[in-house]
C-alpha cells in the first residue's frame, strides 16, 4: 500500500505539474499577444522560444513533482541526475533561441534595404559575430555542466587542472590556426574593415561579403560562385573594399579612335546619353582626351553611380550607345590602319655588278691596252756594232 500510494501521489503530482506548466504557458502567451498589438518583437519571441520554453517548464515542474513525492532511495539520485541533465540541455536550447531572438530584434532596427546602409551593415556584422560567439559559449558551458553532474568527472577535472600548464601549451600549439582565425573573426567584426554586403575585390575576383563567421568569410562572386576565405586573410592580406565608407563609385569608359574624332561632339552626345538613363547619379560626367600617340587618340569618359553593379551597367550602356553614335554619325572617327604605297624602283643590282668588273687593266679599251703592255713581247732597242765590239 505505501508503494501504491507513492505511485498515486507521483501521478497526481505529475499531472498537477503539467497543468501548472500549461497554465503558466497560457498566461505568458496571453501577455505576449497583448503586447504584440503595439509592438512586433513578441511575435518573434513566440516563434523562436515557444517550444523550448514549454519543454523546459514541463521538465522543471516534473522534476519538482518527482523530488517531492518519491522517497529518498538510491535510484532517486539517478532520476534526479537525469532530470538535471535534461534541464541543462533544454535550458541551453532555450538560451540559444533567446540569443536568436535578440539577434532578430537587433537586425530589425538596422535594415540594409536602403541606399546609405553602411551603419546597418556594420551592426549586422557585429550582431552575427556576437550571436555565434554567444551560442558557442552557451553550448560549451552546458556541456561542461553536464559533465560535472557525474562524480567521476570531478576527479578527472582535478587531475586536468593539476596539469593545466602542459595542457594549455599543447592545446595552444594544436589549435594555433583555429584560434588565430577566431581572433581574426572578432577583429573583423569590431574593426569595421569589412561588413556583410560589402563589395570587395579578393584574389582578383569581384563580389559581395555574404557571411562572416568566427573562422571564415564567404564572398559571393558576381557569377554566383562562393569563395570561402579564412578570417586571417582579411587581417594579413591586402584587399579592396569598395563600400567601406559609401557605395558611390567612379568608373571609366575608354575608346581608341582616329585622329579625325571631334571630342566636342562626343561630349554633347554623352550628355544626351546620360539624360536617357537612371543609372547615372548626376555627380560626375567628364570626357577627356588622355593620350594621342601610336596612331590613335584615346578618349576617356568618367561617370559615377550609386554602387558597383549600377556603375557596371552604366559603363556598358555608355559604351554601347557611343559605339552606335560613332558608327552612325561620325564614321571618320572609327580607328583605321593606314598603309603607305610606294612605286616600284629600278633594280640596280646588275649594273653594280658590271661596274665592279671594270678595272685598271680590264673592262675597257684603254684598260686592255695597258694590260697588253705587260702581257705581250717586250721590245728592246738595237745596239750598234761598234758598241757591241767595245763591250
Amino acid at each position: 500500500m505505501p508503494a501504491e500510494r507513492t505511485w498515486i501521489a507521483l501521478a497526481i503530482a505529475a499531472a498537477l505539474a503539467l497543468v501548472l506548466a500549461l497554465a503558466v504557458t497560457a498566461v505568458v502567451a496571453l501577455a505576449l499577444r497583448l503586447t504584440a498589438r503595439r509592438r512586433h518583437w513578441p511575435q518573434r519571441l513566440i516563434a523562436r522560444s515557444r517550444i523550448p520554453f514549454r519543454l523546459f517548464l514541463a521538465v522543471v515542474l516534473l522534476w519538482a513533482a518527482v523530488a517531492a513525492t518519491l522517497p529518498a532511495t538510491e535510484w532517486l539520485a539517478a532520476v534526479n541526475q537525469s532530470f538535471l541533465i535534461v534541464s541543462i540541455a533544454v535550458g541551453a536550447w532555450l538560451a540559444c533561441t533567446l540569443a536568436l531572438f535578440l539577434e532578430d530584434v537587433a537586425l530589425a532596427r538596422y535594415s540594409i534595404d536602403r541606399p546609405d546602409n553602411r551603419v546597418a551593415r556594420r551592426m549586422r556584422t557585429q550582431v552575427l559575430i556576437l550571436r555565434r560567439l554567444g551560442m558557442a559559449v552557451i553550448v560549451v558551458i552546458a556541456f561542461g555542466a553536464i559533465l560535472l553532474t557525474f562524480p567521476g568527472a570531478q576527479a578527472v577535472g582535478t587531475s586536468v587542472l593539476a596539469s593545466a600548464g602542459l595542457v594549455s601549451i599543447v592545446a595552444g600549439l594544436a589549435a594555433q590556426s583555429t584560434l588565430s582565425n577566431v581572433f581574426a573573426g572578432m577583429q573583423i567584426a569590431f574593426s569595421d574593415a569589412i561588413r556583410v554586403d560589402d563589395v570587395v575585390i579578393v584574389e582578383n575576383e569581384w563580389g559581395r561579403i555574404e557571411e562572416i563567421t568566427l573562422t571564415y568569410v564567404v564572398v559571393h562572386i558576381w557569377d554566383d560562385r562562393r569563395m570561402v576565405l579564412p578570417s586571417t586573410y582579411f587581417t594579413s592580406q591586402p584587399f579592396q573594399n569598395w563600400t567601406r565608407r559609401n557605395s558611390e563609385l567612379l568608373g571609366s569608359v575608354e575608346f581608341d579612335l582616329d585622329w579625325r574624332v571631334t571630342p566636342a561632339q562626343m561630349r554633347e552626345e554623352l550628355e544626351r546619353i546620360l539624360t536617357r538613363t537612371e543609372l547615372w547619379d548626376h555627380r560626375v560626367s567628364v570626357l577627356q582626351v588622355t593620350d594621342a600617340v601610336g596612331g590613335y587618340v584615346r578618349v576617356r569618359i568618367l561617370v559615377t553611380a550609386v554602387d558597383a553593379p549600377t556603375l557596371f551597367d552604366l559603363r556598358c550602356f555608355i559604351r554601347e550607345e557611343m559605339i552606335a553614335w560613332l558608327y552612325r554619325t561620325s564614321p571618320q572617327s572609327i580607328p583605321r590602319a593606314r598603309v603607305s604605297l610606294v612605286e616600284q624602283e629600278r633594280d640596280i643590282s646588275s649594273a653594280g655588278d658590271h661596274a665592279d668588273d671594270s678595272g685598271l687593266f680590264h673592262g675597257g679599251t684603254d684598260a686592255e691596252g695597258r694590260a697588253s703592255m705587260f702581257t705581250g713581247p717586250i721590245r728592246t732597242a738595237a745596239i750598234p756594232p761598234e758598241e757591241q765590239t767595245s763591250a
